[in-house]
């Protein structure tokens, strides 16, 4: 790792003893306790840790963005001055122009109502008093910064018009337009390729070096970390449980719990597939003598695989095409001839940048967007021409989990409501059966017995991502969508889901359409890899095919730009 100049004055940011309390429905909530933290003009400093354990409210509290009735106890000092001590005026003066933040659900922070240039083009005029013609041009350079392609005329679309990694550039182009001096990104490579992943990071660090800004980054991907970070603080339950320098951490971690954390991660370097072993899983106790927290390493066993018959397979995609419309004339071949074949119980991965048409080829599949063209075969029956009532039936035998476990649950609903009304839909009228299934389900996919009424806000992402699951699984499908369904994940948490989805696999005879950014995932979750790029497949093999013999420059690419190499490469 290339040494960083960073200043050894006084810390740009210094948070002294931070306790952050919720108000619950048996009392406070304490989600961060006692929080030192200090960065310094031009350093990165990387804090990871499971889902829950206090990162996101960690930033939140940065720029006092807590949800009301929070409670902070505890000092943070911003270039010398108290950020918990100023008046809203004031702090809307150093939210955007003095610390900015990358936030880690790019669909739920962007307003769906405002085109994307409108968005961008608000920070500029009120932190930087441009014009509306002159903020709409600096919008353009931001959009290009970020590589969002044809920037000139993307600037007019709306949110929703955008790929869930494109949404993220969006984001990242907004935190960066006032040239901030404290940058906070929560995840913010979430939804990303990696050869964007890789472009954006070094965008950020060389922001960061020519700015001489500080960088607060909050991620689950280790490989990320060991790239780009100077130091590493990783927390736990609310607490930092250990901090130092991110070579010597990566190569000696002291505390117990740093170490599952690498013990659990999926790597550049890592050839692990799950036909092989399990991931470990991070098992925390406390020790009923002293009360002290203990973790553990967990390797779940693997039970035989079921093998993947030979006959005829059960979803078959010839030739399909989808289009839009693009705006000014023309048309848009977002699904540009795709062919493939799932037989049952196989995992098949699709990976590709964003934009590529991975999640429109999933749509289409489930009928969500109508093809223009081609067959979609599932069990002997071309599903592609039928009319929605014809569906009906079809729908229940192939479930979709969503990239975003979040946007994806209605949040004025408790758990039993959201699965309950997937039931009623599909014909299960019997209530006393319905609340049977919920329950069975929710207990399958490793949720607590009190899960059912509670709602979506009151869960980590981790636990809102086995909602997910267990809402596509309830209705007992043949054929699961998995659209990027780890991408939000940290590293532990990751590991217990592909566990999951794994042992689900088996127990109940699934297929699986597993699509993600991430590399190293796939190639543990899959058998076969199908790789897409514009549009169209560009290449097919197996797990082990794509990683040692790619064919295709482009896959060549991909793997070349997975993260894990131990030296920070030139931005």
């Amino acid at each position: 790792m290339a040494a960083n100049h960073i200043n050894q004055d006084a810390p740009l940011l210094d948070v002294r003893g931070l306790d952050v309390f919720f108000h619950g429905s048996n009392g406070p909530i304490q989600a961060v306790r006692g929080l030192d933290l200090t960065l310094r003009r031009g350093e990165t400093l990387a804090l990871v840790g499971e889902s829950g354990c206090g990162k996101s409210t960690t930033a939140l509290a940065l720029l006092r963005l807590l949800a009301p009735g929070a409670a902070l106890r505890g000092s943070i000092r911003f270039d010398g001055r108290d950020i918990l001590a100023l008046s809203p005026a004031q702090l809307r003066e150093v939210r955007g122009r003095e610390i900015a933040m990358i936030f880690q659900e790019p669909m739920t922070s962007l307003n769906p109502v405002h085109t994307i240039g409108a968005q961008i083009g608000e920070t500029l005029r009120r932190h930087e008093r441009l014009s509306a013609p002159a903020a709409r041009r600096r919008a353009i350079e931001l959009l290009d910064l970020v590589r969002i392609p044809e920037a000139h005329r993307r600037i007019d679309d709306h949110p929703h018009n955008l790929s869930g990694g494109q949404r993220q550039r969006v984001m990242i182009a907004m935190a960066v337009a006032c040239n901030p001096r404290l940058l906070v990104a929560d995840e913010p490579t979430t939804a990303l390729d990696v050869t964007i992943q890789a472009q954006i990071l070094a965008l950020l660090d060389g922001l960061r070096r020519d700015l001489d800004m500080a960088l607060l980054l909050i991620t689950h991907d280790l490989g990320l970390v060991a790239q780009w970070a100077d130091r590493v603080a990783v927390m736990y339950g609310g607490e930092k449980v250990e901090e130092g320098p991110a070579a010597s951490l990566f190569e000696a971690p002291a505390h117990a719990y740093t170490k599952g954390l690498l013990g659990a991660s999926l790597h550049a370097g890592s050839a692990l597939h799950y036909a092989e072993a399990r991931l470990p899983e991070i098992q925390p106790r406390l020790d009923p003598v002293t009360g002290a927290r203990e973790f553990a390493l967990h390797v779940p066993a693997a039970k035989p695989l079921r093998r993947v018959p030979a006959g005829a397979p059960l979803l078959s995609v010839q030739a399909l095409r989808t289009d839009y419309p693009k705006r000014g004339g023309g048309v848009l071949h977002a699904v540009d001839g795709v062919s493939f074949d799932i037989h049952a119980g196989e995992t098949v991965g699709l990976v590709g940048e964003s934009g590529c048409g991975k999640s429109t080829l999933s749509r289409t599949l489930l009928r969500l967007v109508d093809p223009a063209a081609g067959r979609v075969v599932f069990d002997g029956t071309d599903i592609a021409p039928l009319a929605e009532k014809a569906l009906k039936p079809w729908r229940r035998r192939v479930q979709m989990v969503f990239q975003d476990p979040y946007a994806s649950l209605n949040p004025r609903r408790s758990v039993f409501d959201i699965i309950d009304a997937v039931l009623k839909v599909h014909g299960v009228s019997d209530h006393a059966e319905r609340r049977n299934r919920i329950a069975a389900i929710l207990e399958r996919v490793g949720l607590p017995a009190d899960a059912a009424r509670r709602f979506p806000n009151e869960f980590s992402g981790g636990q809102r991502q086995r909602i997910g699951i267990a809402r596509a699984l309830v209705l007992r499908p043949s054929l699961v969508v998995l659209d990027e369904p780890v991408s939000a994940l940290d590293v532990s948490v990751q590991a217990q889901i592909l566990n999951l989805l794994v042992e689900l696999k088996e127990d109940f005879g699934l297929s699986y359409l597993f699509i993600s950014h991430d590399l190293s995932v796939v190639r543990y979750i899959a058998d076969r890899v199908m790789v897409m790029h514009q549009g169209k497949i560009v290449e097919t093999g197996s797990h082990r095919e794509i990683w040692d013999r790619p064919q295709h420059p482009y896959t060549r690419s991909l793997i070349a730009a997975v993260p894990g190499a131990q030296q920070r490469k030139a931005a």
